[in-house]
């Protein structure tokens, strides 16, 4: 069997010994609690990405030149903690090798071990979570692993940011800071939120990406699409800044509910997520050493975070 590498790409780019990029697809739906199907969202996405020109014209460049390497996914047919379990271990076990890693989800609560891999390896972490829902629940549905309890460690642990919100429960408002949340129907009328949004954020930063952000009308395939939600350009505009001014050492994209009628959902993640390679290495050349300058934290305690008594 051939071995399948990102957007088919040559093996010459794809050897994780040269890649400065590390792709991990999670195909995981075990907590969704509405439309199933996001555990294929990363083959669609795969799919997808072989079918894109792979010299991006904005940053005239062609980052996959950089090195992606394609790691096998992760599935572990078990508990919601032991997923985010496995995708901590594996996630850290990369940037562990000096990797931009990546994560290509699976439904959002995949993000929680992500979150904690990088907050465990990079001091005075930003999360960036761009978002419609807020996701902060303490725990729900039995269980502190669940997607809509996406980033309430990151709310406890980091420096949380978080845009394009626009559907939550009003137990969330307790644990939220209203002065780093970004409403989308104040977004829509305040230009000004980006700016805003990047001035509180510290050096490192770390974004979680769920594809329902954007508006419907130009991404409906996804688990629970909500209206309002951001546009194309101005979330390039968004992204472009934060990589162009702080030091992005990773992100994650998740969400994508694929359907067999309308694929431009894939190819849009698809798009994002070389888009967001791009910005981040335009200005490296192909022989430039990467170097994303962790310096690892003494380790968690990470058994207080599947325990909600010790919040």
């Amino acid at each position: 069997m051939e071995t399948k590498t990102y957007a088919g790409i040559s093996e010459e780019f794809a050897k994780l010994v040269h890649a400065k990029i590390v792709l991990i697809p999670v195909p995981y739906d075990g907590t969704s609690t509405w439309q199933k199907g996001a555990d294929k969202g990363p083959n669609a996405f795969l799919n997808a990405s072989e079918n894109m020109e792979l010299y991006d014209i904005e940053t005239d460049s062609e980052v996959y030149r950089q090195g992606i390497y394609l790691t096998e996914p992760i599935t572990v047919n078990a508990t919601p903690e032991a997923m985010a379990d496995a995708v901590h271990q594996e996630t850290k076990s990369y940037i562990k090798k000096n990797k931009f890693v990546t994560v290509f989800g699976g439904e959002h609560s995949i993000s929680i071990g992500t979150i904690r891999a990088f907050n465990e390896m990079f001091p005075n972490l930003t999360v960036l979570h761009i978002d419609a829902h807020a996701d902060l629940r303490k725990s729900y549905d039995g269980s502190t692993c669940n997607h809509a309890c996406a980033v309430y460690e990151a709310s406890q642990h980091t420096n949380l940011i978080q845009v394009g919100i626009r559907s939550m429960d009003i137990k969330e408002k307790s644990v939220m800071n209203l002065d780093k949340t970004y409403f989308a129907h104040e977004m829509a009328i305040d230009d000004s939120w980006m700016d805003s949004a990047i001035d509180q954020m510290t050096d490192n930063v770390f974004i979680t990406f769920d594809l329902d952000a954007f508006d419907p009308s130009i991404l409906p395939s996804t688990g629970t699409p909500e209206p309002g939600g951001l546009f194309w350009y101005e979330t390039l505009d968004f992204l472009k800044q934060v990589f162009n001014e702080k030091n992005v050492v990773g992100f994650d994209i998740v969400e994508l509910c694929p359907n067999e009628v309308d694929k431009s959902s894939d190819f849009l993640a698809a798009k994002l997520y070389y888009k967001m390679l791009s910005y981040k290495f335009q200005h490296e050349t192909i022989e430039d050493d990467y170097d994303n300058a962790y310096d690892e934290k003494p380790l968690n305690n990470i058994s207080k975070f599947k325990d909600e008594d010790d919040y």
